[in-house]
């Protein structure tokens, strides 16, 4: 495989956006949201996924966090479908189910180019730092379009909401490394249809 990485810029009038990221990395995040929890999830997604990311946001949080959330999120899919270009040689599924001390979340990952996000269970009340807990989900949802995955995600267990966003964050790393990994023993598309 060649190297996989991305450089995404994304400026609207809501948020201006660079990341920067590598699928084969050490698990090294550099990523300034200007959202503190944000950025601790993402390097948790980093880190246990063993890519590099680096980057920055800038939005209009003095509005609320939407704006910015959804956005990283796009830009963070498409560095990923980026990254992976035609997405022969992977492995193409991955899931992990990953406890924390009351929490437990599972994250099914198949990166064979059908988007989808599928999302179980409740996440408990307000995140740190204010975040609603439907931007979690929004967050979820629009990372699996842009990045043309299918993501299935299940809040299994959980009363601390810190806990079970971390949680998902790691599960979703875990599973996306997996399903990312080359495959050695595939040259081609993971698929019986010969094509993504």
């Amino acid at each position: 495989m060649s190297q996989r990485s991305a450089v995404i810029r994304r400026r609207t009038l809501e948020t201006d956006i660079e990341m920067v990221l590598s699928l084969d990395g050490t698990g090294s995040s550099r990523f300034d949201s200007g959202i503190p929890f944000m950025d601790h999830l993402l390097s948790q997604t980093v880190f246990f996924g063993m890519f590099d990311l680096s980057g920055s946001a800038r939005g209009d949080l003095e509005v609320d966090a939407h704006h910015t959330l959804e956005d990283t999120a796009l830009c963070l899919g498409s560095a990923i479908a980026s990254a992976m270009g035609d997405r022969t040689g992977i492995r193409r599924f991955g899931w992990a189910c990953i406890p924390m001390d009351d929490a437990l979340v599972s994250v099914s990952v198949d990166a064979g180019g059908r988007p989808w996000a599928g999302f179980s269970g409740r996440l408990p009340g307000r995140m740190p730092g204010g975040i609603e807990p439907e931007l979690i989900e929004h967050f979820i949802r629009s990372f699996a379009f842009s990045a043309s995955v299918t993501l299935h995600v299940e809040v299994r267990e959980g009363r601390d909401p810190h806990h079970v966003s971390e949680a998902l964050f790691k599960a979703l790393g875990v599973a996306l490394r997996e399903a990312l990994e080359a495959d050695p023993r595939r040259s081609g598309t993971a698929s019986t249809k010969g094509a993504s």
